[in-house]
């Protein structure tokens, strides 16, 4: 995790599940770091039978497989961590379910949110939307500003997403103003050739 710098989310919004297993092969091909599994509004049962199939896929490729929202899916499907919102709760209940030594992350949409979850404890951080985006409706963009001082008061201590509305155009801007992490969604899943996007996106990112 500490040298992760793509972090990839399979959003069922964008990719049918039955296509779940090869766009995440395509996303692990193509170099991507982490991958969660994202399904807003999924029936519980669905997201494990996905779930089910993705988890081999990381554990073969060394890299951590989150499980967004849900800490008991996480704990029972033993994935590497589980990623929870501003409104799920504090770390230590996330913590209790799914044990020591699993990842817990927290999305945080300003600095002040970022520096919470350093001091909480979390393992790593989202931070964004920095653009608009699709799949956060009504959440405002919190712009460029703010990623530098994020980076040197937070980035530095843990690692630092940027999310939200980043692709291959937007990522050098996003990259110029102090990311040195980020999540990639609807660009990568929408892609005629995944993997050759994944690997397009990491090489634009600087090695840390």
């Amino acid at each position: 995790m500490t040298s992760a710098r793509l972090y990839a989310i399979l959003d069922l919004g964008y990719t049918p599940g039955e296509d779940a297993e090869k766009v995440t092969a395509s996303l692990i091909a193509g170099g991507a770091d982490i991958l969660q599994l994202r399904a807003k509004g999924k029936d519980q049962a669905v997201i494990q039978r996905v779930a089910e199939k993705l988890l081999p896929l990381c554990r073969a490729a060394g890299i951590p497989f989150i499980i967004n929202d849900f800490p008991v899916l996480a704990a029972a499907l033993d994935a590497d961590g589980v990623h929870i919102g501003q409104e799920d709760g504090p770390l230590a209940a996330a913590r209790a379910v799914v044990g020591e030594g699993k990842l817990v992350g927290r999305s945080t949409h300003s600095l002040a949110q970022a520096q919470a979850a350093l001091a909480e404890g979390f393992d790593y951080i989202g931070f964004g939307p920095i653009f608009p985006t699709p799949t956060k409706p009504g959440r405002p963009a919190i712009g460029l500003q703010d990623i530098v001082t994020m980076e040197q008061e937070v980035g530095k201590a843990l690692p630092a997403f940027c999310i939200g509305g980043i692709n291959r155009e937007t990522l050098p801007t996003v990259i110029a103003a102090g990311a040195r992490r980020v999540v990639i969604v609807s660009d990568l899943l929408t892609a005629s050739d995944v993997n050759a996007a994944t690997r397009q996106a990491l090489e634009s990112i600087p090695p840390i």
